[in-house]
């Protein structure tokens, strides 16, 4: 089997149809409302597809190299986050330093100054250093990350140039709006995973999301204490590891979903599972 997990083949090829769409939008629209409208029904969609981007470099869903960096191609051309770039600045970073919510943390919430940042600040911080940090931290003794991070970095640069060159106006709507974009939203989403929580005690240190719909869209990320515990986890596996800990769990790290699970399935809008 090509997949480590067989949960992991509805995401992939979700995420192949999505960039066939954008190829095909980029190749095939010839009006001025086309690519623009593409960009925008693709806006909250590719913000899921960087959480998927998020549990990959976690826990690689193929078993063969050439085939995950044929997929992180794809996901970087949709999120604006290529190859390793998560799991220097994130898996090796964020996770380890994370805790007690201090300036050392690469995800850090405070300015230098000790001032908690607001989640628009957050986010423009975040985005804006996660590949200074990604690279400084595979200069630090991950290497062959970082040699995989810059060969994909520049070959998505390249394409994304003779996109450009080609038919600039869909390609700004098609990739380069929706990668900035997307980067900017994965990092004003994850202010909302730790913000304000300082504690040196796992279980205390991450908010959490109990919503079906949310869970669904985002391969169960709102089970963040779970993840954190147990950051290889693969993502199917979350929910029974909550059910594990979930006693130990304070009632305030839990949050609602946001938009648009807001808007719809408004009984599922529950803190906790037992209040479901």
């Amino acid at each position: 089997m090509l997949l480590r997990y067989a949960e992991d083949r509805v995401p992939v090829l979700l995420i192949l149809l999505v960039f066939a769409a954008d190829v095909s939008v980029y190749t095939m629209t010839d009006s001025w409302w086309g690519a623009p409208l593409w960009f925008a029904l693709m806006l909250i969609p590719k913000g899921w597809i960087s959480a998927w981007n998020h549990h990959h470099q976690h826990l690689p869903m193929f078993r063969h190299a050439s085939l995950n960096r044929l997929l992180e191609f794809v996901l970087g051309l949709q999120t604006g986050v290529t190859s390793q770039t998560w799991y220097l600045h994130h898996v090796v970073g964020h996770h380890r330093n994370y805790l007690p919510g201090g300036s050392e943390d690469e995800a850090t919430w405070r300015w230098s100054s000790g001032k908690p940042m607001t989640s628009i600040g957050f986010a423009f911080r975040t985005a804006a250093f996660a590949y200074p940090i990604a690279l400084r931290n595979g200069l630090s003794g991950h290497r062959r990350a970082l040699r995989v991070c810059i060969t994909m970095l520049v070959l998505t640069l390249v394409c994304v140039g003779i996109a450009l060159w080609h038919s600039p106006y869909n390609a700004l709507f098609v990739f380069v709006g929706p990668m900035l974009t997307s980067l900017w939203l994965a990092s004003w989403a994850s202010y909302f995973h730790h913000a304000g929580l300082e504690t040196d005690d796992h279980a205390e240190a991450s908010y959490n999301i109990i919503h079906r719909g949310y869970n669904l869209m985002t391969g169960n990320l709102g089970y963040h204490t779970a993840h954190h515990m147990s950051p290889g986890l693969h993502w199917s596996k979350l929910p029974a590891l909550h059910a594990k800990i979930e006693s130990t769990i304070p009632d305030d790290c839990y949050r609602r979903p946001g938009i648009p699970f807001e808007w719809i399935n408004r009984e599922q809008q529950i803190l906790r599972p037992d209040e479901g």
